[in-house]
């Protein structure tokens, strides 16, 4: 399977179990894979991929969002978009990264590949590089999952 920057994935749980970082958002399935991960790759490593969970619960994340906006006066952790016609919420503040073994297949909707248009597209990678430098320079609460660890377990397989 060819990884593509800019679409959706579903991850293995075996990741999950690997990790065992208790803020990640690990797999719930009723039915059907949730949640999907918007993909982009790691400009330093080769082979390791960024993954974003997407959620629909909008409310919820309008009002942390409107929370850190009023604090903060700009928000790179939350970016809301269209995926497929329906609005979701992309949460950059969960995002981790990993690796092609835990990737378990790209989202498909009626027999297409699930992608994004390219403005939401730039806005989403700016935005997550942006928080992913914040915390490689030492902002490690910007994220939920200790995203540093997780990176150096991959890279130390």
């Amino acid at each position: 399977m060819e990884i593509q920057a800019g679409h959706f994935y579903f991850i293995k749980d075996e990741f999950f179990e690997k990790i065992k970082d208790k803020e990640l958002m690990v797999n719930k399935e009723n039915g059907h894979m949730r949640p999907c991960y918007y993909c982009f790759k790691d400009n330093r490593n080769n082979g390791l991929y960024w993954f974003i969970p997407v959620s629909s619960k909008l409310e919820k994340y309008q009002a942390i969002y409107d929370k850190k906006l009023a604090r903060y006066k700009r928000v790179d952790t939350i970016v809301f978009g269209y995926i497929y016609g329906r609005k979701s919420a992309f949460l950059i503040q969960n995002m981790f990264p990993t690796t092609m073994e835990y990737i378990k297949e790209e989202y498909i909707k009626q027999n297409k590949k699930v992608t994004i248009n390219d403005d939401l597209k730039n806005e989403i990678n700016k935005k997550a590089n942006r928080v992913l430098e914040l915390v490689k320079a030492g902002n490690k609460h910007l994220v939920f999952p200790d995203i540093i660890n997780i990176e150096k377990i991959l890279l130390n397989k």
